[in-house]
């Protein structure tokens, strides 16, 4: 079991994560944060704690420095500068492959928020590393472009009372070009704070990866 906080470089600012690696472990699930949040997420981090007991390593990282989130909460800039966020992503999938105890690991991103469109953004630059995406509440459509370059399969889950965020799911998926899937969770809004509602993001979330994982074995 490997479990430390990390630093990993990215264009010269250094990121801090916490990573978690179960012996034996299949993959490791990359989070990026969403709208104004940190590897400090409750949400994310439950989410983690059950990925982790389906043998999935998971990294939780700041894809912002302190400074930066300083800046953030002025000016709310930073969280929608996705092109920033998904080549800090980029970065943290390297540093994984160069990492001895993750290197042999393929990588899951699971984007949150606007997370999501960096995650996805950053999938379609690492597409021999990257086997599969998961989005919570996210905004796919913030990728741009990108969704037409993403090579891996695309878990997209939205709670059903997330109107808006549920028709932006919908838009994004026409323009993607892999295996996807379209996961709404019966009553519940955009932070899955409703009871059970997280429960099921993290099975959803965890059945996915396993059949992707296993997919991609084969």
């Amino acid at each position: 079991m490997i479990s430390q906080t990390v630093t990993v470089p990215a264009e010269g600012a250094a990121l801090t994560g916490d990573l978690t690696v179960p012996s034996a472990a299949r993959a490791v699930v990359l989070f990026a944060h969403g709208s104004g949040s940190s590897r400090h997420s409750p949400r994310n981090r439950e989410v983690a704690a059950g990925l982790r007991t389906a043998g999935l390593g998971t990294l939780l990282i700041d894809l912002l420095t302190e400074e930066e989130e300083r800046q953030d909460v002025r000016t709310a800039e930073l969280r929608f500068d996705i092109p920033l966020l998904g080549r800090r992503l980029v970065a943290a999938i390297d540093w994984l492959a160069q990492s001895p105890g993750t290197q042999r690991l393929p990588v899951v991103l699971f984007g949150a928020s606007t997370g999501a469109g960096a995650a996805l953004a950053a999938a379609a630059e690492r597409p021999d590393r990257v086997s599969a995406v998961v989005s919570r509440g996210g905004r796919p459509d913030l990728a741009g472009d990108a969704l037409d370059a993403v090579r891996a399969p695309v878990l997209l889950i939205v709670g059903a009372r997330d109107q808006q965020v549920l028709r932006l799911n919908e838009e994004a998926a026409r323009r993607l070009h892999v295996p996807h899937t379209i996961h709404v969770v019966p009553g519940a809004t955009h932070l899955f704070e409703e009871a059970g509602a997280l429960d099921q993001v993290t099975e959803v979330a965890r059945q996915w990866c396993h059949d992707q994982l296993r997919t991609a074995a084969g």
